[in-house]
């Protein structure tokens, strides 16, 4: 188990969801037929000004109005995700410039398909829990696209959150200890220059998603001596409606405990946003003393899995910014053709 010498947790959080919807009736009824089913109602598309960039800077906003510390403070900024707007080019110093936190400050890029966020929040706890700053701002934030008719097309989706890890004594939810387990596996990838996702077959990411999600839950419950009665609320990486649905119930935990963050009905697979969304959701909910699991999943594969702790402090900076209801009840639905143009489906750049 990873457990920083100092102890740590989040002492601010934000979300972003982009106001468009797309059915997946309606992405049924152009490639499939109106009869045909689909895995989730529907999804955030970001609209034709946004991309990871902008909606990283509206969800750390959110986070810093929480947190009501100076940017300058900020001694990290590390944004995660699958669809960097830029090859050459971070999206963290534009998120860090536009947030007041530069120059002084380190700032990168992560990737590790969707679990690159909880990734950039595993070194978040290591830079403040050893000392070597008091606050750090980690992203989980996409936009990511399917094939053209892909069963992807229907999930994946626009949005993610950022959290500001600082100390214990000032934090919303004190992180009580963590796992990152990580395997070479070939379930799905994007090769450089490829717009699309591959994948060798189409059971291999529902199998590395089990075993990893399984692995690191599993192992992270054993070494901190509890089991899913011991905990409130439990939020996994949700590629889809079933996947997570079905490792909660394989890990003994019931709807009532995943119901609170389990966001992908709404607004489909935010990838990389995933987990920091749903535990953006739970935390406008959660009450002093309930207890959170995390387990996030990445393609390629790996999964990092927390266990939290709701202070008394939970409370109060909560009407600070608009809470993740807020994104998903507002909402623009949109046809599979103005779809196209937001995202670029059919012309190069």
């Amino acid at each position: 188990m990873l457990k920083p010498n100092r102890d740590v947790g989040l002492v601010g959080h934000g979300a972003y969801v982009p106001r468009y919807r797309l059915a997946g009736e309606e992405i049924a009824r152009v490639w499939r037929g109106k009869d045909a089913g689909w895995p989730v109602k529907q999804k955030a598309v970001a609209g034709i000004d946004e991309d990871t960039a902008t909606m990283s800077i509206e969800a750390a906003r959110n986070a810093m109005w929480r947190a009501a510390i100076d940017p300058k403070e900020l001694k990290a900024l590390w944004v995660g995700s699958e669809s960097h707007p830029y090859a050459v080019k971070p999206t963290s110093t534009i998120v860090a410039e536009f947030l007041g936190a530069s120059p002084e400050t380190l700032a990168a890029d992560w990737e590790f398909g969707g679990k690159a966020g909880t990734e950039a929040l595993q070194a978040c706890i290591a830079l403040v829990g050893s000392g070597m700053a008091d606050y750090a701002m980690c992203i989980g934030m996409d936009a990511a696209q399917g094939r053209p008719g892909d069963a992807l097309e229907y999930t994946t989706a626009a949005g993610g959150a950022a959290v500001i890890v600082g100390p214990a004594e000032e934090s919303v939810a004190i992180i009580e200890g963590s796992i990152s387990y990580v395997t070479h596996s070939m379930d799905i990838w994007r090769r450089p220059g490829a717009r699309y996702y591959s994948n060798a077959l189409r059971s291999t990411g529902s199998e590395a998603y089990n075993d990893h999600v399984k692995a690191a839950a599993s192992q992270l419950l054993s070494e901190l001596g509890r089991s899913a009665a011991d905990y409130q609320h439990v939020i996994f990486h949700q590629p889809d409606n079933k996947v997570p649905r079905r490792a909660a119930e394989a890990l003994g935990f019931s709807y009532d405990q995943y119901a609170a963050g389990f966001l992908v009905e709404d607004i489909g697979s935010t990838h990389a946003g995933s987990v920091l969304l749903s535990l953006s959701a739970v935390l406008d909910v959660a009450t002093a003393g309930e207890r959170i699991l995390v387990v996030s999943f990445g393609a390629g594969a790996g999964s990092d899995a927390f266990s939290l702790v709701v202070t008394d402090r939970i409370y109060a900076p909560r009407l600070a910014a608009p809470c993740v209801s807020d994104y998903v009840k507002r909402r623009r639905d949109i046809d599979y053709a103005t779809y196209a143009r937001f995202q670029g489906k059919f012309y190069s750049n």
